[in-house]
Formats: C-alpha cells, sequence, structure tokens
C-alpha cells in the first residue's frame, strides 16, 4: 500500500492511497485539472480511481467534486449528514444520485481490497469523519480537521504504518493574528483544528515501531509555516512521555501547492 498528499492544506486538499489493485482519494478540495494533474505526477490515472471518501461538506474537501465525480463516475463514500451538505453546495453543480453511497462511522466497509474505517471526530461540520484504511497487514490514518483528540481518537490510530496528521496552526500566531475573534474561537475550540503543539502530543500516543512514515497536513496558510510545524511538533515528540525521539521517524510536512513523495508502506 502506498500513500500521497497531492495537496494539503486549508486552501484544499486531496491525499491518494492506494494498493496494486486499488485507488482512492480522501477529499477532493482542489481543481480537477490539479487532481488529474498530481494523479499523472505519481502514475496514475483518474480512470483508476475507484472511489472518492469524503471526511466533511467544507470547500476545501469538496470543491472538485462534482467534476471528478461527475467526468469519471467515481463512487462517493461520505456520511449521511455530509451527503446533505454536499447535495446543498450550490456551486458543485448536480451529482448522479447513484454516485453517493453513504457510509457511518464506527462500520468498515471494502473498496475493492482496500478495507475503509471512517471514525468521528470532532469539528464544526454535519457529521464529519477521518479515515483508517487497511490492506496487506498495512494501514494508513488520515485524520485532519479535529478541534480535540481523546481515547477515541487515539484507539483507532494504534499500529500504524503511516499517518497524515492535521497540524493546523501554532496558537500563538493565531492568537497574535488578524483574524477575528469569532474565528479564532472557533480555530481553537473543540470542534476547531489541531494545533502544532497538539498534534505532537497525538503523535506521542500512537507512535509505534512500524510507523514508516508521518505527514503533517492541513497547514494554516496564515497561522503557521511549515518549518514552525515541523520544529513544533518534533519537539513535542521528543520531549514528551514516550520511548522516542523526532529523529525516529521520517516526518514530512504536506505543501498545499504541490505534491509529496509518493510514501509506500
Amino acid at each position: 500500500m502506498d500513500f500521497c498528499s497531492i495537496a494539503s492544506g486549508s486552501s484544499g486538499n486531496c491525499i491518494y492511497v492506494g494498493s496494486e489493485n486499488s485507488a482512492v482519494l480522501i477529499d477532493t478540495g482542489i481543481s480537477k485539472k490539479r487532481i488529474v494533474d498530481g494523479l499523472h505526477d505519481i502514475d496514475r490515472k483518474p480512470e483508476e480511481i475507484q472511489g472518492i471518501l469524503i471526511t466533511h461538506e467544507h470547500s476545501d474537501h469538496i470543491k472538485g467534486l462534482g467534476v471528478m465525480s461527475r467526468k469519471y463516475h467515481i463512487p462517493i463514500y461520505a456520511t449521511a449528514g455530509t451527503i446533505d451538505g454536499i447535495l446543498h453546495t450550490g456551486s458543485l453543480g448536480a451529482i448522479e444520485s447513484e454516485l453517493f453511497h453513504p457510509i457511518r462511522a464506527e462500520q468498515k466497509f471494502m473498496v475493492n481490497d482496500l478495507e475503509v474505517e471512517p471514525f468521528s471526530i470532532s469539528h464544526d461540520a454535519a457529521e464529519p469523519v477521518a479515515y483508517r484504511i487497511n490492506q496487506g497487514g498495512k494501514s494508513v490514518g488520515v485524520v485532519t480537521d479535529l478541534g480535540y483528540y481523546d481515547d477515541y481518537i487515539v484507539s483507532h490510530l494504534k499500529n500504524l504504518d503511516g499517518i497524515l496528521l492535521e497540524s493546523n496552526h501554532d496558537i500563538h500566531m493565531l492568537q497574535a493574528g488578524s483574524y477575528p475573534y469569532y474565528l479564532k474561537k472557533r480555530i481553537l475550540g473543540n470542534r476547531g483544528h489541531l494545533s502544532n503543539e497538539n498534534a505532537g502530543r497525538l503523535l506521542c500516543e500512537i507512535l509505534n515501531d512500524r510507523i514508516k512514515t508521518i505527514m503533517l497536513g492541513h497547514l494554516s496558510r496564515e497561522n503557521n509555516y511549515e518549518a514552525l510545524a515541523y520544529e513544533t511538533v518534533c519537539a513535542e515528540v521528543t520531549l514528551g512521555d514516550n520511548p522516542y525521539k523526532a529523529g525516529d521517524f521520517p516526518i514530512a510536512v504536506a505543501a498545499r501547492d504541490h505534491r509529496s513523495p509518493m510514501f509506500a508502506l
């Protein structure tokens, strides 16, 4: 199994996960052209995508969904609440009803040979989920847009081989920045986004000898930057209450405007 971030950030998200026989996208929050170009860059064709897994209905996760699903007739997997949100997003255009496949948190399903495990997260959306994907004894988690983590989240992220984890903002940059108070309160709240510090603390809870790839994703354009996210998370891991240090693992930052390398698990 392998995975790649085609784009990750507060302005648009699209993650590829695949095996020898299967391929899915998690979110399509960028243009069709960028998605197709990103797939071509990793020697994949859009016609090979067998499912689009949507985390929630915010535009940075569904912007390209209408065009991609119509053009390539790709099944869409999302919770009932997310589907309702998608259907009420007029900018996507009409999407054929038969393309929608309602899912539920805690109910695993298969996309060819990929076992998909959705689980609930806390975010200001209708019915958001994150995803763990299992195949051939390997597992990868894609976890963004969560205001906080708890034992439930940690339990779904044990024994991963790879993860893309939200590291959205630096708390001090956000507090001192130009965002209005209500938006700062939203981002810092329990239905907002994970800070660099909390991303590092969550990693401390789930690190294991199997992990080959850690990507930090969904960085805020205004309240974070790559080097700061990386250094803060590394410090939390190295100084945290766990047997590991940051240097024990390859840690990368997923960019908003270009793809990451393809990571084999």
